[in-house]
């Protein structure tokens, strides 16, 4: 998928194994999981194999660490330029580093990693799957002599999500895996889908042979993230909570905010969820997934400032003044905390309820009728009914054509010369506590709010059916 995603609509991947729940990691919570590895079943094989999707871009993210000291660990991680490094240092010296020429630059995908490596072989393999295709382009490459003594698979602290100190991992990550004593290939762990043949998909793991120190994290347990699917190599929580479980995976991939919009300014967090706008950051935050039919739903909860913009727009930001509301396919329900009004080509009048700091609003698109609809805190606003299609007194919007064919759900909370933060949600995650809990018909997002019948949340298994 292009590195501007937000110009294009995601595409549905077909499955038949389906991975229940990720895991959301945070930089700036110190987020984590450890624990001390055993004496291993073959310190010289092993296998990595995870999904994860970045949030955090040109930042050293560590995925993973195995760690004695400073001068002696191995680390797989994301460098600056977002290319993805394994590493095993020993001594201050480097005995295995590979870099892939790949950068890794897409925050609306989730990719498949595999890492496995065998030492044993007169010329020891370290060797890279992506999404099923072994990489043979590489910055750096450096591997073991044969039966070099790994720090990988060593009986020692092991990290996931951080190198024990400051190079912690912004993302989601699924189906972590770690196989001790084999060598395995990205056919263990996915594979393409018969009837799309250039769609990679995962497959069912829990059949594998691990090893003494091998572990299956699914994350399906939200008082325990660290359970060991597999056995009983459990790891230890650090800063994580039920929260941080998600239903944003690899086989239903949900909208997230897009930090690749141009022009937007901010600083993102919380899975790319949760945005803070300086108060010179005026243009429009967008979603990762657009939509050019059928009928959708969010919620935007504004945290501080007191004031934002929130609704649609049909093509990314031109300008740093280009937010909600201020093109002709863009439409927008404003609050400065004491006034509402609805926006459109930088056209306004009096609309709803003004609301605030703590307040949720709600949006819902109907692209089979060409209607947008508000509510705040579940009142839809100026009588409006998205169920029946009532408009009310100016209620909702006819919309136009989209410039970019896609209609993107879209916020900014900047507005009267002060900073502001909003945090959305699509369904997938959750930044907030939900006290309800409610889902569309298909069954998927967790709301606070009732989601109107016959509207859905965005995400790629909803999409493939009704978008």
């Amino acid at each position: 998928m292009p590195i501007n995603s937000f110009l294009y609509p995601a595409k549905h991947v077909p499955v038949a194994y389906e991975v229940a729940n990720s895991c959301r990691f945070e930089d700036s919570s110190d987020d984590g999981l450890n624990r001390t590895l055993g004496t291993p079943t073959n310190n010289y094989k092993w296998t990595i194999s995870f999904w994860l999707k970045r949030t955090e871009l040109g930042v050293e993210d560590a995925i993973m660490t195995s760690f004695t000291n400073t001068q002696n660990r191995g680390m797989l991680l994301f460098r600056t330029d977002d290319q993805l490094e394994i590493l095993d240092l020993q001594s201050d010296s480097y005995v295995m580093q590979k870099k892939t020429n790949r950068k890794f630059r897409d925050v609306s995908a989730w990719y498949h990693i595999v890492i496995s490596s065998d030492a044993t072989l007169s010329s020891p393999e370290t060797k890279f799957y992506v999404n099923g295709v072994e990489e043979t382009s590489f910055a750096t490459t450096n591997e073991y002599t044969q039966n070099q003594a790994n720090k990988w698979n060593s009986a020692i602290a092991n990290y996931i999500g951080n190198d024990s100190s400051t190079r912690d991992f912004s993302g989601y990550l699924a189906e972590f895996v770690f196989v001790d004593g084999q060598a395995l290939a990205a056919d263990q762990f996915g594979e393409f889908d018969s009837d799309s043949p250039t769609i990679w998909k995962p497959i069912d793991v829990s059949g594998l042979t691990f090893g003494t120190n091998g572990f299956y994290l699914n994350f399906e347990d939200s008082s325990a993230l660290g359970n060991d699917s597999a056995g009983s190599n459990n790891f230890t929580v650090n800063n994580l909570t039920a929260i941080d479980q998600s239903t944003d995976t690899c086989t239903n991939n949900f909208a997230t905010l897009n930090p690749l919009v141009p022009f937007h300014g901010g600083t993102f967090s919380e899975g790319n969820l949760k945005v803070a706008q300086g108060v010179s950051e005026f243009a429009g935050i967008l979603s990762t997934i657009g939509f050019n039919t059928g009928k959708w739903y969010c919620e935007v909860k504004l945290v501080s400032g007191g004031s934002a913009r929130i609704g649609i727009m049909g093509s990314p930001p031109t300008s740093t003044s280009d937010s909600p509301g201020s093109d002709a396919d863009s439409y927008a329900y404003f609050s400065n905390g004491s006034v509402a009004y609805k926006y459109n080509n930088n056209s306004n009048s009096n609309y709803g309820n003004s609301f605030t700091n703590g307040d949720i609003i709600g949006i819902a698109v109907d692209l089979d009728n060409n209607k947008i609809y508000w509510s705040k805190n579940g009142t839809w606003q100026n009588s409006g009914n998205p169920e029946s299609g009532a408009t009310g007194t100016g209620s909702a919007y006819d919309l136009g054509t989209p410039s970019s064919g896609f209609y993107y759900f879209a916020i900014n909370d900047q507005q009267d010369g002060a900073s502001g933060t909003l945090e959305a949600n699509f369904g997938g995650t959750q930044t907030y506590t939900i006290s309800s809990g409610n889902t569309d018909g298909n069954g998927y997002g967790n709301f606070e709010y009732a989601v109107p019948s016959g509207y859905y949340s965005l995400n790629t298994k909803n999409l493939s059916e009704f978008g």
